[in-house]
């Protein structure tokens, strides 16, 4: 039964509750918590980090409450003590929304005994016990398990805890699994044997793919279906990696999950801080006006998994406040209800307060930008976690090239090409948009026709949607060129040399050729382009001796094309963005940054000056425009954990004034003071005398 503060807040149980669920406390339980942890501190917790929702383990693998579903493993340690319907209650009195947390990804060895289909099985035939506590089982995610016994447990928290949502984590299954069922199913469904690789020119493996897309799908549509038959107002929150939307058909998320949680707790070997907010381009990509929430752990994220663990202050701070920047809402996550080390919770604190303290204007405005990179979702659901981040190198040069250029950016989906969402930008960017549908190469045609612009590089459009490879580039005839012969590579020693005068190759001056790719592409220009830069011949990089070019410079490796528009279009044929990814050759990312600043064929309407490393995002609303600028500065930006903040000097932010407004006022809203400000020709430069982690130049029109 409800306690009477509780009833008191039942407004906040409506079926838009979400919006007002900005900052999240997660508290992941051991099984011993029950006589370990301490109630009070967790309650303290809550009010030092303003947060206004929590998630708490509840059940799956381990109930934390007195479970009556039969064969739910209920603590050992609960005696008669019920630790998640304490601190449900705990949170409630605060105002606070709840979502209780479920892990449905092992069962114990009672479970297992009954329901011996419920475990996952491995290539060679075996049931698979735990990788890291053999003790217990793996589940088949698409067994019986999930869609039968789970459900008990959602009806149940559902029925006696006052929760507005189920979360649940490591629910999709742990690759293919090749128990009786998931043959016999698959092979019903598909026609193929379970794939043995993830090989993507192997059929099977693509329709695995597909097949396991649909059943997760289904699963979160049931899931969600016993939550509102119990209370109405509730919901199913899937937990997601950062490359989730691939993985599920996007009307089922778009009807059933009011908000999206983004499953990408730190960083993980070398890797930039702006990791962080690009999970949030990424869900804006498809579902622009859905809130999406950042987990961040506050231990390290290392394939070594220290858990129950402290990372620093500052790199907690650093990953949730880039994902603030970027317009994710923070979440922390502690595994251990027990906390014999105290020094994360002042840095959430901060870094929640000054959420807290900047939600009030940034959640009325809308992200917007001149520049996307589009998200080759198309792509990326071809391939299984082996293989997906190498596929995504290309894309994360070309957003490193963007970061450094200070050029604000945003993010479009291919799934979601719809003329209003493309016309949103003046340029969109195929870093290597490999596989793309006609439909989706013929809207890219159209954006360009309406005076659109596109930098597209390496294999883009080459495959078909179903990973087939074409014998052109479909997007060929946009251009301007043909495909004289398919990618080679790898290949060493490479160089593009610059080939006259061109605003693309500003920049190099003292030099007639930069180093190249390591994968290319043979193209014929059309007799209306240019190209700025030639393929160099191959020669050998040993014995020294030998290493001379043999041959003057030939065929085309930029090409760029004006349309009668007024769109612009540059094609880069060999692989700039992930070979920049790898070495991060400063010559590249200069490249990528004058391509896309012709294509853009304006001045960009945010210029800044001053040495800092920043990641940048622009909102407005009607009533005035907002510069988000994050300080990644740091000796630690591309491989953690930070040790200190670094804060930076002088910056002059150059912010183009829209037509028909006139300036009113501008605020530095973190330092707290009007800003030092000169106004020329259409536009507003700002001084920021110095940013520490995050600064917000917020103008208002007259």
């Amino acid at each position: 039964m409800l306690d009477a503060k509780a009833q008191a807040n039942d407004h906040l149980r409506t079926h838009d509750w979400y919006r007002s669920a900005t900052r999240w406390t997660q508290l992941t339980l051991a099984e011993d918590d029950p006589v370990k942890y301490d109630l009070a501190q967790w309650i303290d917790i809550f009010k030092r980090t303003r947060s206004n929702a929590t998630c708490i383990s509840a059940g799956g693998y381990v109930a934390y409450y007195p479970s009556k579903v039969p064969l739910h493993h209920v603590s050992k340690f609960i005696g008669d003590s019920d630790p998640f319907g304490d601190l449900v209650t705990g949170a409630r009195q605060l105002g606070m929304h709840v979502m209780a947390r479920v892990d449905p990804h092992a069962i114990h060895q009672d479970a297992a005994d009954a329901h011996p289909e419920w475990i996952a099985v491995d290539k060679e035939g075996n049931k698979r016990r735990h990788w890291a506590f053999p003790d217990v089982w793996v589940t088949c995610a698409y067994s019986d398990y999930n869609f039968k016994f789970m459900p008990e447990i959602v009806r149940e928290l559902t029925a006696n805890y006052d929760i507005d949502a189920i979360f649940a984590n490591r629910w999709q299954g742990h690759g293919v699994c090749y128990c009786q069922s998931c043959k016999t199913n698959f092979r019903t469904a598909t026609g193929h044997e379970l794939p043995m690789d993830e090989s993507l020119e192997n059929p099977a493996w693509l329709a695995w793919t597909g097949w396991r897309r649909s059943l997760l799908s289904r699963l979160v549509v049931e899931w969600d279906a016993v939550m509102k038959s119990v209370k109405p107002h509730t919901s199913f929150i899937p937990n997601m990696g950062s490359v989730s939307l691939t993985e599920f058909d996007l009307d089922i998320i778009e009807k059933y999950c009011p908000f999206l949680c983004v499953d990408d707790q730190g960083r993980k070997g070398v890797e930039p801080v702006w990791m962080s907010g690009r999970n949030g381009k990424r869900m804006r990509a498809t579902f622009r006006d859905r809130p999406a929430i950042l987990i961040t752990s506050i231990g390290p994220e290392e394939e070594y998994r220290w858990k129950d663990s402290v990372t620093t202050g500052p790199e907690i701070q650093a990953w949730i406040d880039d994902g603030t920047t970027q317009g994710l809402l923070p979440w922390f996550t502690k595994f251990n209800g027990v906390v014999p080390d105290t020094r994360w919770i002042q840095p959430v604190a901060d870094s929640f307060g000054m959420h807290a303290d900047l939600e009030p204007l940034l959640s009325t405005m809308t992200p917007t930008a001149e520049i996307a990179i589009l998200d080759p979702a198309t792509t990326l659901r071809h391939h299984g976690q082996d293989t997906r981040r190498v596929a995504e190198a290309d894309d994360l040069g070309f957003y490193m090239a963007l970061v450094e250029a200070r050029l604000p950016f945003e993010m479009v989906s291919d799934q979601a090409m719809a003329p209003a969402m493309l016309d949103r930008f003046k340029v969109i960017i195929l870093a290597n948009s490999t596989c793309l549908s006609d439909e989706q190469v013929q809207a890219l045609e159209a954006y360009v026709a309406r005076g659109g612009s596109i930098v597209a590089a390496h294999e883009s459009s080459t495959r078909t949607e179903a990973n087939k490879p074409r014998n052109a580039i479909a997007l060929g005839d946009l251009l301007g060129v043909t495909m004289a012969k398919a990618a080679r590579g790898p290949v060493k020693n490479t160089y593009v040399a610059i080939n006259g005068s061109h605003p693309i190759s500003d920049g190099f001056e003292g030099a007639n050729r930069i180093i190249g790719g390591t994968r290319l592409l043979a193209v014929d220009a059309a007799a209306d382009t240019s190209q700025p830069f030639l393929y160099v011949p191959d020669f050998p990089d040993l014995p020294m001796e030998e290493v001379y070019p043999r041959e003057d410079p030939k065929g085309a490796a930029v090409v760029t094309r004006e349309h009668a528009s007024g769109g612009r279009t540059v094609y880069i044929p060999w692989n700039i963005g992930g070979i920049l990814w790898e070495v991060m050759a400063a010559d590249h990312s200069r490249l990528i940054a004058n391509s896309v600043r012709w294509a853009l064929n304006k001045r960009p309407d945010i210029e800044i000056t001053g040495l800092a490393a920043l990641d940048l995002a622009v909102r407005e609303n009607h009533a005035g425009l907002a510069v988000v600028l994050n300080n990644l500065s740091n000796p630690m930006m591309m491989k953690g954990p930070i040790r200190e903040i670094y804060p930076v000097g002088r910056q002059a932010v150059s912010i183009a004034i829209p037509t028909g407004k006139t300036l009113g006022k501008a605020e530095l809203l973190v330092a707290g003071r009007e800003a030092e400000i000169t106004l020329a020709d259409g536009r507003v430069t700002v001084v920021v005398p110095s940013i520490t982690t995050l600064e917000v130049i917020h103008l208002t029109w007259a």
